[in-house]
């Protein structure tokens, strides 16, 4: 019976995370997420259900528009294919627990955040707010051990993401100093500590990627949100393993 709500949760995922794109893309925008129905940004045909099938869509139509044959951007469907594994995960991991909750707000702003911080390079506070104030309720109702190291690693995040702002004179944005707030709520001090050393390092090397392929200037600014995100799902899932496996290894 797990296998089958895993999968449920698999596809649940798929059909979130095709809107989740759109959240992502019009909430910087402040459009509405309803109306206009989805449609084509260059000839703007309204699409239909044979276009909007997640992942499946982008593959048969070959990544483009049936209408103008434009071009798709292959983040779509890979955000799908994302949440729908991450939420099959989630449950596989938890079950039907307190827990789930917090594992599938968490990962749903992830993905809502790094097609926004793609897009536009903004991490809004609209979506920042909702989620962190969830996130609240739900660390209140499935505390942490022990219950403060929520409050504490809320406080480390952003104080320590606040420093670097100032510190790098607006090298560090301000949604990802909120956004480390929130992460800091779910993970803890210790873990929150974690994804921070690792979205540097995931960071690092998507930036050297990235300049190397558009042969740009080191100062031409790079998305941080989905490095962030990458580290915050991974300390999430894994950090107190990691962070075992260091101390025995090290230590």
């Amino acid at each position: 019976m797990t296998t089958v709500w895993t999968g449920f949760f698999f596809v649940y995922g798929l059909v979130f995370g095709s809107f989740y794109n759109v959240v992502g893309l019009r909430v910087p925008k402040k459009e509405s997420i309803v109306s206009p129905p989805s449609h084509c940004t260059v000839c703007d045909r309204q699409l239909t259900f044979i276009d909007l099938v997640p992942v499946l869509s982008f593959v048969f139509l070959k990544g483009k528009c049936r209408g103008c044959g434009t071009k798709i951007s292959p983040v779509y469907p890979l955000m799908e294919l994302v949440t729908g594994i991450l939420f099959a995960f989630s449950f596989y991991q938890f079950g039907f627990t307190l827990e789930l909750i917090v594992a599938l707000l968490f990962v749903s702003m992830l993905i809502i955040i790094t097609v926004s911080d793609i897009a536009y390079m903004l991490i809004p506070n609209k979506i920042l707010l909702p989620f962190g104030i969830a996130l609240l309720v739900m660390r209140i109702i499935q505390p942490l051990t022990p219950w403060w190291d929520s409050f504490l690693g809320a406080a480390a995040g952003f104080l320590i993401l606040l420093l670097i702002a100032i510190v790098s004179k607006g090298g560090m944005g301000g949604g990802d100093i909120k956004l480390f707030l929130v992460i800091g709520l779910v993970l803890g001090t210790e873990l929150t500590l974690l994804t921070l050393f690792l979205a540097a390092s995931i960071g690092s090397v998507v930036g050297i990627i990235h300049l190397r392929r558009t042969k740009q200037g080191r100062k031409t600014p790079v998305p941080f949100g989905p490095s962030i995100s990458a580290a915050a799902i991974i300390c999430y899932f894994y950090g107190n393993a990691l962070v075992g496996w260091y101390l025995t290894m090290f230590i």
